[in-house]
């Protein structure tokens, strides 16, 4: 297995997950891919609400996380940035950018403000997510046709995400 995520710490309490990859799809189809409500229920997480800068969207990942994000950026089709439960202790950030690598687009996802002990879960999680996004792309579909009921796994983002999980733990933050 090739991990892709790197983790750091960010202070004594808190640690990032920074994610890439390149997909066989242009820039234009990637940012849908990652903005457009149904698309991003084929491969990551359900979400509703208000669609734009400064609106906030209950989302349902894959992963079992059900949460509120706030829309603090989106720059098509280059830049997006959410915020984690805005205005308590435990908000967090996730910055996304898209480029253009030829007729192929890449994307960086950066997951900041986890708990240390937990970074690891989470690395291997955006890992098991950046596939299935590449298997959506490849197909249409998306990797859970049954979907997912809110606050469980989806069944096989699971399965891939404890594969993951041990080669994960087994890394230093760096």
């Amino acid at each position: 297995m090739s991990m892709i995520a790197t983790m750091r710490a960010l202070d004594d309490t808190r640690g990032a997950v920074r994610i890439e990859d390149v997909y066989d799809t242009d820039i234009d189809d990637l940012w849908h891919a990652c903005t457009d409500p149904d698309r991003l229920s084929r491969w990551i997480a359900r979400v509703s609400g208000d669609l734009r800068v400064g609106g906030m969207i209950e989302a349902e990942f894959t992963s079992a996380w059900v949460g509120t994000l706030r829309i603090e950026i989106c720059e098509a089709p280059r830049h997006l940035l959410l915020t984690q439960l805005p205005g308590t202790d435990e908000e967090g950030v996730i910055e996304v950018w898209l480029s253009e690598e030829g007729d192929r687009a890449r994307l960086v996802v950066e997951d900041r403000g986890l708990p240390q002990p937990d970074v690891h879960y989470h690395a291997a999680g955006w890992q098991a997510h950046f596939e299935d996004l590449a298997h959506t792309l490849a197909t249409g579909a998306g990797p859970h046709p049954d979907g997912w009921p809110a606050g469980e796994f989806a069944p096989s983002w699971e399965a891939r995400w404890r594969e993951l999980t041990e080669e994960y733990a087994a890394a230093r933050l760096a």
